[in-house]
């Protein structure tokens, strides 16, 4: 039976949101990390290649299977069905683009986050519904979905800054970081295009999607910590980064 293909590829430029994942979480030396909704394990390869021991967890069989090629394990697990059983703890966990496919992702955080080290670390990212495209959008009188992006048609949830802020606290999580990334053009530009002025370009929509995330942020990345180890976490220096992130 042949794989099915994933929609979804890293992003490898220097402002998107996998780079951003990639930096907080550093080099593992070691360390676990739990990946979900780790697809065919394109990022599960940059987290193992920093030195992680990465499991996973996947719904699809088939990517699933290639994400074993770069993974200690993989679960094949659908997050809204019963929560599968982790072999914690894990010193970071990471929802990238996952929590806006699920129906409720409050629960997935919260059963999930179980299996964190008490000193751990949550790493989530989701597109921002309130870029000033969608409400450009929406006041033409449009809300198209496609394949990709904000308006993916795999979409269960939508979040602005607000809420994603009031699903993390209501998931005990405290924010120590909150980046705004910009529009990934490199991938939206065709490659035959590409040349300094992409670079030049994307370098001032990266300022800009700082400058005013609720409006101009294409993601949203969240660095968090269990509550009860946060206050440690700020005390060490680690709210300089939210304010360097462009945090309001």
């Amino acid at each position: 039976m042949p794989m099915t293909s994933s929609p979804y590829r890293l992003k490898t430029d220097a402002y998107s949101s996998h780079a951003v994942v990639l930096a907080r979480l550093g080099q593992g030396r070691g360390r676990r990390v739990l990946d979900v909704g780790a697809a065919d394990g394109f990022l599960s390869s940059r987290l193992a290649n920093q030195g992680w021991r990465v499991s996973a967890i996947e719904r699809d069989r088939e990517q699933a299977a290639r994400a074993r090629a770069v993974c200690e394990e993989v679960i094949v697990a659908d997050l809204d069905g019963s929560l599968p059983s982790i072999d914690g703890p894990f010193d970071a966990i990471v929802y990238g683009d996952v929590l806006e496919h699920l129906r409720d992702p409050l629960a997935a955080l919260v059963g999930l986050d179980r299996a964190l080290a008490a000193t751990g670390i949550v790493v989530v990212s989701v597109p921002n519904v309130a870029h000033l495209w969608v409400r450009l959008s929406l006041l033409a009188g449009r809300f198209d979905y496609g394949d990709r992006g904000i308006l993916d048609r795999t979409h269960l949830r939508f979040f602005t800054r607000r809420t994603l802020l009031e699903l993390l606290a209501r998931a005990g999580l405290a924010v120590v970081d909150l980046a705004a990334t910009p529009v990934p053009l490199p991938l939206v530009v065709p490659e035959r295009l590409h040349g300094p002025w992409l670079g030049r370009l994307h370098a001032a929509s990266a300022a800009l999607s700082r400058a005013w995330p609720r409006g101009l942020a294409y993601q949203f990345v969240a660095t968090c910590r269990p509550r009860a180890a946060s206050r440690t976490w700020v005390d060490a220096g680690a709210h300089v980064g939210a304010r360097r992130a462009g945090t309001p």
